[in-house]
């Protein structure tokens, strides 16, 4: 707390007959403000709230226990996206053509350009993105495309497993 120091220096006199007072020193305690300190400090982080983790929103289809009940899609209004190493993408129309004469690679910056081409000539109720993440991909590339998706307004797309026919056409390209 504050106090006062009466203790004097051995108050000298100046001139005959003239008594100058002690002089007083004071010295403040700065402890409770201290305290007082780290108290709002931890009150402010207490009542602080944290930022939310933003996540992107995924409506997924209901479960059907019937393969007939599940949702068909038209091989004219598919697009297959396979995502493979060192952030290639290979994407190919409607149905893989048995020759694979069908099966390109781009680009993440290439892949923007066919999405919107495909998505113009396709009817808008048959447009359908297959995502086929492969083994070499990272999560990186899946979080990629699914921005690509975001920003193309594209309304079906699907998170599917990846053939072996497709895995085998993608180790060819990729040599």
């Amino acid at each position: 707390m504050a106090e006062m120091d009466t203790s004097s220096g051995g108050g000298h006199k100046k001139g005959p007959g003239v008594k100058k007072g002690k002089k007083l020193s004071t010295r403040v305690d700065l402890t409770p403000m201290v305290d007082l300190g780290f108290l709002l400090i931890t009150f402010f982080i207490f009542t602080t709230t944290m930022s939310e983790p933003t996540a992107m929103r995924l409506f997924l289809p209901k479960d059907t226990e019937k393969p007939e009940d599940q949702n068909k899609v038209k091989a004219s209004g598919a697009l297959s996206l396979l995502l493979g190493k060192d952030n290639t993408i290979f994407y190919y129309a409607g149905e893989l053509a048995p020759d694979g004469s069908n099966f390109k690679s781009a680009t993440y910056k290439e892949i923007r350009q066919v999405i919107i081409d495909k998505k113009k000539s396709t009817n808008p109720e048959d447009f359908v993105v297959v995502i086929k993440p492969g083994p070499d991909a990272t999560y990186k590339n899946t979080v990629d495309i699914l921005d690509e998706m975001a920003i193309n307004e594209v309304k079906r797309y699907a998170l599917v497993d990846i053939f072996d026919v497709e895995l085998q056409l993608m180790a060819a390209s990729q040599k």
